[in-house]
């Protein structure tokens, strides 16, 4: 019996995380906008970088994916989807990288 308070309230924790760090299509649209993403990515087709859709497809199921992700995106990198580099996006917050990450993860093709 002790257990169930517990386990309710680790529930509720995580519900409200999961909540406040959830962005809906147009918040994470204006954040692409914003911090320069959409120069080079799409949600739904490849520009210069891959779409979306094809990231959240790749790192399907994933645990590290969010962490991985955000840190390529600040760091930059090339060779995972060609030749062309992404450069590091230093000036930008890392929780809104994660957050966006988070988003795109969610996104199906």
């Amino acid at each position: 019996m002790k257990h169930v308070p517990i386990a309710l309230a680790v529930a509720v924790l995580l519900a409200a995380g999961n909540a406040s760090a959830a962005l809906d299509t147009a918040a994470a649209e204006a954040m692409m906008k914003k911090d320069g993403c959409a120069a080079c990515h799409a949600v739904d087709k490849k520009l210069v970088g891959p779409a979306y859709v094809e990231v959240a497809a790749k790192y399907k199921g994933d645990k590290d994916a969010v962490a991985k992700l955000t840190k390529k995106v600040k760091e930059g990198g090339s060779g995972v989807w060609g030749q062309i580099p992404m450069p590091p996006n230093v000036a930008i917050p890392t929780a809104d990288i994660t957050e966006l990450v988070t988003w795109i993860l969610t996104l199906k093709k």
